[in-house]
């Protein structure tokens, strides 16, 4: 399992190193050869070889791939003053590619760092957009992406304060966009469980906290796994 550890050098900073735990033995690695004290988001390989993180060395963020043992540290698109940082890091399925976005344009990246494509997101999803919180997930059979999208309508509710968050589905061979859940279901945070089904969170209305659903990519089988759950993942299928 990858993760951040967290430490406080200071009563106001923090740093974050990126780590890896083995949940048989508990035994965490921390990654020594990062140069960076900030490191976000890690995604693994469908083999478990590699992760992707993004990474901050100095003043603008790296988007960074190292071997699950920690060595083979490498960058694979450094960042670039006054641009915008590549957000929502997740490899290909199989582990020759990653895409990220930076809320205005989603990227295909090779591993030698060259996009290999681009999709501007309200050209493929007219009044939508994505944040820097904004999920991308790839399906198993690494023909969809499944985008976490905040669209420019009205939510309808008096009690939610922001965009409404939306799920799509991206056929990157197609080009085509499809909206997995209807309008009245808020859904975000997606992740596939299988080239069919998702899990994703969302909030019925007059809730207070988010919950972790299960749905099939045709938006049926709509079902509550979680009640306040958050960040949902799912094993390599």
């Amino acid at each position: 399992m990858a993760f951040n550890t967290v430490e406080k050098t200071s009563d106001t900073t923090y740093v974050r190193h990126m780590a890896v735990v083995d949940v048989a033995t508990g035994k965490v690695n921390v990654f020594k050869d990062v140069p960076s004290e900030n490191s976000y988001y890690p995604s693994w390989t469908a083999d478990g070889k590699h992760i992707l993180f993004t990474t901050r060395p100095h003043e603008v963020w790296d988007l960074a791939a190292i071997n699950s043992d920690g060595t083979n540290f490498h960058v694979l698109k450094p960042g670039v003053q006054n641009e915008v940082t590549c957000y929502s890091p997740v490899w290909a399925r199989d582990g020759q590619s990653a895409f990220c976005q930076d809320m205005t344009n989603i990227y295909q990246i090779g591993l030698d760092g060259a996009v290999r494509a681009q999709w501007k997101i309200e050209e493929i999803i007219p009044k939508g957009d994505m944040s820097g919180d904004g999920r991308i997930d790839v399906s198993p059979d690494d023909k969809r992406l499944l985008l976490s999208i905040d669209m420019g309508e009205k939510s309808g509710r008096k009690d939610w304060d922001g965009a409404l968050p939306a799920l799509w589905a991206f056929d990157l061979q197609s080009q085509k966009p499809t909206r997995l859940p209807p309008k009245k279901l808020f859904g975000w945070d997606g992740v596939w469980i299988d080239n069919d089904n998702v899990l994703f969170l969302s909030r019925a209305p007059g809730e207070k906290d988010d919950s972790i659903y299960r749905m099939s990519a045709d938006g049926k089988n709509l079902k509550r796994l979680i009640k306040n759950g958050r960040f949902p993942s799912v094993s390599a299928p």
